[in-house]
């Protein structure tokens, strides 16, 4: 041993001899010749594969001229001599004995407040050779440890992105090379990890959170509340691998920091966010790791939960189908730091950032899939955390939060949740967001079972029926979710929804009253047929009949405070409309409610709507109102009761317009065959009398159906009235041959010729000669009139009366021919009676 150690100072001095001169020349002001002597120095000893103890030998006498050459103004030189210093540390055995004098020369150009060496390049190159020196030193590393922290901390920041990467590998080396003495030094380290952890390039992130892993594993675990934001926003990095190095250091964190377990809270959340990544690969990376933890929480903890490991592990009853239910480890950890996690996720599900709201939303259904039963205890914050995330403008949140809320439905008992959730929806906290509650009361309704909330149904109907939920507001987001807690009953319940067919109804009617949207209008019609399906009947009538009573008794025990704004009168109109033939069954409630709310003083808006509705009904009598023959026992009452009342003249634009639809139903009516003419040859007197005073309305439309109205009395009993009856019925039609509206004029000319048409051998023409001569005078001055199809009107309404009276009519026609401005329609006239008296005398 002796002779070989001889041997190899032997061979180092020769080495050593050889390069004497390129030492010397290291000296030199010339540039030139200091660069070739370091290139030839390179060459000789540690290109040249010598042997380690003469490389060693050699290294410790060149070593003090190298580092001296890191600082040569030319960066040729001081590029070889890092590159020749690295590769002697890397081959020497002992690079430890170096250490004294290569890190006071590296801490100078590396770790000052300003970094001496200008090239990037060669400070990539310097932090490498740290790196190295750190691998292979090992513990020997440690009295140097506070000049390599402080080279680390300048040049983790360093504006060269490799070497910000090197620095952080650097960083990772040193924590596992000196854990008993890097503690105390990681620290320093953090800030500058953290003011480049956001850096533009992705590799230098995930680098920073790689080393950032390190110095909290290895540091006092004093710094984790310094990491933990920084790193929660990498969870959004557009970058997959940065979201995979913050799993991974978060993953290892909770398996082997020493003081995880008072973090547990704070690192839970960030690990299992991963397990909703978008990323495959990230998922079951973090579902792997996760798992691991619970598991070594279990070992770790066997003795205080061996009691709960036989129920724990039996799933509960109604599971999510298709879930895989977390390992029991899992399922505690999230148990027991619930307390702490939810006051987060509701302060971050209100967050200004996007992703983040849809993160923590995602990472809510996370953790209640862990919590199972447990969220009970925090169904409160829950409740107010799902009533904000609802409302938020991202789809994504809103959808992720009503996810989460459906595993309330499936793990908390239906009489626990209801009792807060039913209050929140008869009161809701948010008057800008009253639907809130409601939504989320849908998305916990899905997730309950069947079997558990069939014993609330009635409960939850009551709810969704009194008149403060399903009156109250007309927003269509609102009335979407009172819908949607329908539909989601019928469809969870089904057949079980029979004995709160009523409630749900009511609310069906409701939504369509206030609904100004079609599409609401439709989706209410889609569940309405829904209930029928549930319940085996085959139309809606069915369901109509099945409750109308108890419709028009909940109407009706509100009518004497309608108004034109209350909801009533909508949902009135929806079931008489949508009931069809149903209705006539039950006039004997709808008609004391019908004279109720018609009265003449009574809301002048609420009873126009009422008569417009009812119009249409009259209309179509024998298949809504009369459908079962028994209105004509009722009409009478309903005319003398209800129409009249509202024909009586009063003063005002609104009574004039309640007069209009009154009369528009009045004519319905008669129309539509539910009255009979004996029926209205007794209220003749009260009839006619209004209903000719309504020709001088100033409304067109009511002076136009009055004149209808009066054209079918004259059809159904004309024959039948009095000769003093019709003479009262002429002159108030003849004023209105001069109406400003040619609707109105032949309207007017119709109910003449009608009138005509009902003189019978009753009337006598030489009693009434004076009545028939004005009648046939006002006519013929507008068979004179500038509009020829009032002209020819008028010739046939003559032509038909002159049966009446044809001498008379004769003479009068005569009197006026040459007055007028042509004679043709007088000719026609003349010779249309010259027959007619032609064809009496012959006979």
């Amino acid at each position: 041993m002796a002779a070989m150690a001889a041997g190899d100072e032997h061979a180092a001095s020769e080495v050593l001899r050889g390069l004497a001169r390129h030492l010397n020349c290291l000296n030199e002001d010339n540039k030139a010749t200091r660069k070739r002597a370091l290139e030839l120095i390179k060459r000789e000893t540690v290109d040249k594969g010598l042997c380690s103890s003469v490389l060693q030998e050699v290294f410790s006498a060149l070593l003090k001229p190298l580092l001296k050459c890191l600082s040569d103004p030319m960066e040729r030189c001081r590029e070889t001599a890092i590159t020749t210093v690295t590769e002697f540390i890397r081959c020497v055995p002992r690079p430890e004995e170096s250490l004294p004098y290569l890190m006071p020369c590296l801490a100078q150009r590396l770790g000052e407040k300003e970094i001496l060496e200008p090239a990037e390049e060669l400070r990539l190159s310097a932090v490498e050779l740290l790196t190295l020196t750190v691998e292979v030193c090992g513990t020997h590393s440690a009295p140097y440890l506070n000049d390599m922290i402080n080279i680390l901390q300048r040049t983790v920041v360093d504006p060269f992105p490799d070497v910000k990467r090197e620095s952080c590998k650097c960083t990772m080396s040193l924590a596992k090379s000196l854990p008993e003495h890097f503690h105390m030094q990681a620290e320093s380290l953090v800030k500058p990890l953290m003011q480049t952890i956001a850096h533009q390039h992705s590799r230098v992130r995930v680098s920073v959170i790689e080393a950032t892993g390190a110095v909290i594993q290895h540091g006092t675990g004093k710094n984790v509340d310094d990491v933990l934001s920084h790193l929660a926003q990498r969870l959004f990095d557009d970058s997959p691998q940065v979201r995979k190095a913050v799993t991974v250091i978060v993953g290892n964190w909770l398996l082997h920091m020493r003081d995880r377990y008072s973090y547990f809270h704070k690192l839970i959340p960030l690990l299992l966010s991963s397990i909703t990544d978008e990323i495959p690969e990230i998922r079951l990376l973090a579902a792997d790791l996760w798992k691991h933890v619970g598991t070594q929480w279990e070992k770790e903890n066997e003795e205080d939960i061996k009691d709960k490991m036989d129920f724990l592990l039996t799933p509960p009853s109604f599971y999510p189908q298709g879930v895989e239910r977390p390992g029991l480890g899992c399922r505690e950890l999230v148990v027991r730091n619930l307390g702490r996690l939810v006051p987060a996720i509701s302060h971050d599900v209100t967050d200004w950032l996007v992703p983040t709201r849809v993160r923590t939303s995602q990472l809510l259904a996370v953790l209640l899939l862990h919590a199972e039963d447990h969220s009970t205890q925090h169904l409160q914050p829950l409740l107010a955390t799902f009533y904000r995330a609802c409302t938020d403008t991202e789809g994504d949140v809103v959808t992720n939060s009503l996810s989460a809320a459906k595993l309330l439905g499936t793990f908390v008992p239906p009489d626990v949740f209801l009792k807060l959730m039913l209050d929140h929806v008869t009161t809701p906290c948010s008057s800008s967001h009253p639907w809130a509650p409601l939504m989320v009361l849908v998305a916990v309704l899905g997730g309950c079972p069947r079997p558990l909330l069939k014993p609330h149904l009635e409960q939850i109907t009551n709810t969704l029926a009194q008149p403060d939920v399903c009156q109250e507001y007309q927003q269509v987001m609102y009335l979407e979710q009172l819908l949607a807690c329908v539909d989601v009953l019928l469809r969870q319940c089904e057949s079980d929804c029979g004995p709160v067919s009523l409630q749900l109804l009511q609310v069906l009617v409701t939504v369509q009253s206030l609904s100004t949207e079609p599409h609401v209008s439709e989706k209410a019609m889609e569940s309405v047929h829904l209930l029928c399906k549930v319940q085996g009947l085959h139309s809606v009538m069915e369901l109509f009949r099945q409750h109308m009573g108890h419709l028009l008794d909940w109407l009706s025990a509100s009518v004497n405070t309608w108004s034109s704004y209350s909801p009533q009168r909508l949902q009135l109109h929806v079931i008489v409309t949508q009931s069809g033939p149903v209705i006539g069954e039950y006039l004997g409630q709808l008609m004391p409610l019908l004279r109720s709310c018609l009265q003449p003083d009574r809301d002048t808006e609420m009873r126009m709507s009422i008569f417009t509705m009812l119009a249409k009904l009259l209309l179509d009598a024998a298949n809504t109102l009369d459908s079962q023959g028994h209105f004509h026992d009722e009409s009478e009452r309903f005319l003398c009761d209800i129409l009249l009342p509202n024909l009586v003249w009063q003063a005002g634009r609104t009574a004039a317009a309640v007069r209009t639809s009154a009369l528009s139903c009045l004519l319905a009516l008669l129309h539509g065959g539910a009255i009979t003419p004996g029926q209205l040859l007794c209220l003749e007197e009260k009839l006619l009398p209004l209903v000719l005073s309504a020709l001088d309305e100033d409304s067109q439309m009511g002076r136009l159906f009055a004149c209808r109205s009066l054209s079918t009395i004259l059809k159904l009993a004309g024959t039948s009235m009095h000769p003093e009856a019709l003479n009262k019925i002429y002159p108030e039609l003849v004023k209105r041959l001069d109406d400003s509206s040619e609707e109105v004029r032949s309207g007017a000319l119709q109910a003449l010729g009608l009138w005509l048409s009902s003189l019978t051998k009753d009337y006598n023409c030489d009693f009434y000669t004076a009545h028939l001569q004005l009648l046939f005078q006002q006519l013929l001055l507008h068979l004179d009139d500038p509009d020829d199809s009032v002209q020819g009107n008028v010739l046939e309404i003559l032509k038909k009366g002159s049966t009446v009276h044809p001498a008379l009519l004769k003479r009068e026609v005569e009197a006026v021919r040459d007055k007028q401005r042509s004679s043709e329609y007088c000719d026609q006239l003349l010779q249309h009676i010259s027959s007619l008296l032609t064809e009496t005398s012959a006979e």
